[in-house]
Formats: C-alpha cells, structure tokens, sequence
C-alpha cells in the first residue's frame, strides 16, 4: 500500500508558498539504517494547475511515469485532493520497485510564459521552484539519488534541483552532515539542455560556498587557492600578484584599504581565451573584501558575522568564469579581483584621508566602511589601460540605498549603454534573477564632488548612496561601455521572500547565473 505524506515549501509573491512544516523529515536511526540496507532512489513528476472543471494534468513525463504505476499517482492525486498549486505537493512511496520515493509537485498554471510586468519568464521560475521542491523533500527523506522530469524546461529544472539539495556543511561533524544525493534528469533527451543547467547551478553553488565560508577559514591567500583549484583544471590561466607589485602598479586605494589588516592583500589576474586572442576581451571586476569590519567606521556588532560575504562579488565572477569555461563560450574574458580585509588598526586608513589615483584625482575617504568604491577604483583605472576591453562589468555589494530600493528582488544595475541593459534584462528573466536599471545622471555626479580641497569623494551629499556609488566608479570608466551592479541586497544572505532552491540565512551566490547568461547571449549574438 501506498504510503502519503505533504510537502509543502516556500513561495514568494511570484507564487511561492512559505514552508509551515517539515512533514518529510526522517529520523536519523531509521534514516541511517535504509543508506546501509540499499540504495534509495527517488524521481520528481510535474503536476499543473487544476483549470476550471479541468483536472490536475501530469507533466508528459509524469504521465509516461504514471503507466508504468498503472496509473496509481493519477488515483492518488484524486484520492488527496492535490489541484497542482505551485510549490505544494505529495511524497508516494510503495509504487515503484526502482524508484522507492515518488515526488509530485505543482507547478502551478499550464502553459504560462513571459511576464513583462514581473520581468520573469514565469514558466522556468515554476520549474525550478517545483524541482526544487521535490528534490529537497526527497533528500530529507534519504534519497541517494534524485531523477527529475525535466518539466519541458530540463535546463531551469537541472538549476532548481542541484541548488536546493547543495549544502555548506564542511564545518559540521560528519555524522550531523545532511547527504547531498546526485541528480539526473529523467525521460527527456536534452541531455545538452539539462547539463547546461547543471553547470550554472554547480557555478552558484560555489560562489555559495566561497562566500559562506568563514572569515579566517577565507583569507584572500585562501581564496587566491581555491581559485587556482577551481579554474586551473579548466584550462583557465590565473596569475596571483603580490604586495610588491600591488605597489609597482601604484594600485594605492587598494591599498588604503587593505593596510589596516595583517592578512597581505592580494590581486587575481584571471583571462579565459574562447575565441581568437587578438579580439579585445571583456573585463570583469569583482569586489573582494574576505571580510569587512567596517575599519575605523566600524560596522554595528548586530550581523557582523555576515560581511564575511563582502567578497561574494569575487566568488560571482570566479564562478562565472568557471562556468563559461565549462560551455566553451565563444568570448574572451579578463578578470581582475582585488582581495584584502577591511579592519581596524593602528595602519587603518582615517575617515578624511585622501589618495591620489592613478588618473591625477584626490579622492577623499570620508566612510571606511564604505569602500567597496575606493578599493576598486585604481585597479579599475589599471584594468583599462593594461587590457584594453571593450566592456567593463563590475560589481560588489557598495551600499544599503539597493536595499531600500529593491530588496532581494533584483540586483541594482547602471549603465551607460541600454543596448547592454536590454541584454542584461533579458538574462535576468531566463535566470529567474532580476536585474532592475537605477539612474546614471549627473545629478548624481556632481554629489560627489563636494569640496574645493579634493576631486572626489566615496561619500556624496544626499541619501542616494548607491547611484553615488555607481557615479562615483562611472568616474573611473570615461569612454568604455561599462555595467556597475550592486549586490547589497542579493548578494548577502537569503532573506525574505526565499525561493525553494536557496536557503534562508544563507548565502545566495546571486548574481552568478544572470552572469553566465548575459555572457551566453553576448558570445552566441547569432
């Protein structure tokens, strides 16, 4: 006889239903003892929304499932009332002899595609909120490894799964460490598709990672080696630079920065060759403080803990680069990442301080806990004139103002070239990660050009703090085409509304998909 149990998780208001219990949760004896008898295998089916007098349709997958049950799901769908709601759904057990767990999991409206008002393309986001679901049911159940329809979209359903089952847990006894099962997709032959998606979801997971480790564990030498580890292997050429040449290139804002702490700053060179070398490659930058203490200005001791992640901008776009690695995209990409911590000492940089950039401009550090701008505006000077791109991308998590505006909706987004923010648009639906434009004006440039005794300030007058930030690097990038995207509020840890494949209080690896799928669509114009 079958056995039934609920499941029923988040959902925002895109459709998302927040988690009331954890009914599939095993106890850890029990758990324990069936990982030692066999190995368990559970597969998630797609179920849409009742429509009218309509009743709940199986994905085409599900349906080839549910003849090979003779048809018990269909019944048990009926006997349990399940009308297909996204993010809700049953776990069967006792119906098949190879897969020991069945999933089904609603995914809402049948048929349902872009959203212009949501900026979404609401069919993937459902597939990956309803692979999510059903795999992460199926992991707490003690599933080995989980097969998931691929729901029409096998790509958004590969990111769904393998997110959510991913785990940070390399500080945790091993015998209190919740298994990862592997995935594989099911009765579909869009292995590419599907592969594709699992390369994207792998990438986050390591920004995920890079970012929640903690602070002494994720030092910018520690990071520098997991970023040889992580690129190396896929033929990706990474140069780590030194102090001393830190000081040749005159690279002094970063410096200013990094001179507080006793951890020697470092810098990455990283450059992915996937066309001709002598096409102009695309710069990216990342923020990549391995922690932020605030320096002088030291930050409230509430949540301190979290800026930990003040290098997930780093992580981003060491896991883009792996991932476009992975693709073989046809694009040449340069990355320089700056790394150092941002602490209180006897050496910390003072609120007032000022420093002459590589272009001749004083800029003025009247915030030290908002240097996210500073850092990055010698090496961003530096990047242009040694590689020569024809696009500049760079981001970090600069100020609370994306947080107030936006949230964790979408990542804050200027540029100077609504060519690339369409394309930015465009990659932010498909990823079911949103990017949202913010004014570049120069209103906002002259706020931070405040006093006659300096060029330049990382603090402007008024409470645009971010589009300060934006105008304030847009300084630093006078004739290039340039994207300045920040993550304050999506790049930290998960709050909410918290979609099924992230974790609450976690960190989120945002934006790296969007990342990989702007540079998709760049790369394959045609």
């Amino acid at each position: 006889m079958a056995k039934i149990q609920t499941i029923c998780f988040n959902k925002s208001v895109l459709g998302l239903l927040r988690c009331k219990r954890a009914l599939f949760h095993v106890p850890r004896a029990r758990y324990m003892q069936v990982r030692h008898k066999c190995e368990h295998k559970g597969i998630v089916v797609g179920v849409y929304l009742k429509d009218g007098e309509k009743a709940p349709q199986l994905t085409a997958n599900g349906e080839r499932f549910d003849i090979r049950v003779s048809g018990k799901i269909g019944e048990l769908i009926k006997e349990t009332n399940m009308d297909g709601e996204l993010g809700k759904g049953r776990l069967f057990s006792n119906l098949d002899n190879e897969f020991l767990t069945v999933a089904v999991v609603g995914l809402g409206k049948e048929g349902v595609g872009y959203d212009a008002e949501e900026a979404l393309d609401v069919g993937m986001e459902n597939v990956r909120v309803a692979a999510a679901v059903g795999s992460r049911a199926l992991q707490h159940h003690g599933a080995d490894s989980v097969h998931v329809d691929g729901m029409e979209y096998p790509e958004q359903a590969a990111e769904g799964a393998a997110m959510a089952v991913w785990r940070y847990n390399i500080n945790k006894r091993k015998s209190n460490r919740l298994e990862v099962p592997k995935v594989e997709l099911y009765g579909s032959e869009d292995v590419d598709s599907w592969t594709r998606g699992l390369f994207k979801a792998e990438s986050q997971n390591l920004a995920r990672r890079l970012s929640e480790t903690p602070a002494n564990q994720m030092t910018p030498t520690i990071f520098a080696q997991s970023t040889i580890d992580s690129l190396c292997p896929c033929g990706v050429a990474v140069d780590v630079r030194s102090m001393e040449w830190i000081e040749q290139q005159g690279l002094n804002s970063f410096l200013m920065v990094a001179k507080g702490s006793c951890e020697p700053p470092l810098v990455l060179e990283i450059s992915y060759v996937g066309t001709s070398p002598e096409d102009k490659p695309l710069l990216l930058m990342g923020k990549g403080i391995t922690f932020n203490s605030g320096g002088l200005c030291l930050k409230p001791k509430t949540g301190l803990d979290e800026y930990r992640a003040d290098v997930s901008a780093a992580a981003a776009v060491v896991a883009t680069i792996r991932a476009i690695a992975a693709l073989s995209l046809p694009v040449n990409v340069t990355a320089m990442l700056p790394l150092c911590e941002n602490m209180p000492s006897g050496m910390a940089v003072k609120p007032g301080d000022v420093i002459t950039l590589i272009n001749g401009k004083a800029l003025c550090i009247k915030n030290t806990s908002a240097v996210g701008t500073v850092m990055l505006a010698d090496p961003l000077l530096y990047a242009q004139s040694t590689y020569k791109p024809k696009l500049v991308i760079e981001l970090g998590t600069y100020s609370s103002g994306t947080v107030y505006g936006l949230g964790a909706s979408a990542t804050g987004l200027w540029t100077n070239n609504s060519t690339l923010w369409q394309q930015f648009e465009k990659a932010g639906s498909i990823s079911g990660d949103r990017v949202w434009r913010m004014p570049l004006w120069q209103y906002f440039k002259r706020q931070i050009e405040p006093n006659l005794t300096y060029d330049l300030c990382n603090v402007g007058r008024g409470p645009a703090s971010s589009c300060q930030s934006a105008a304030l690097l847009h300084r630093m990038v006078p004739c290039l085409d340039w994207v300045h995207m920040d993550t304050q509020g999506t790049g930290l840890t998960v709050k909410d509304p918290v979609p099924p494949y992230l974790q609450r209080d976690r960190m989120s690896g945002r934006p790296t998909r969007t990342l990989i799928q702007f540079l998709h669509q760049y790369s394959c114009k045609a």
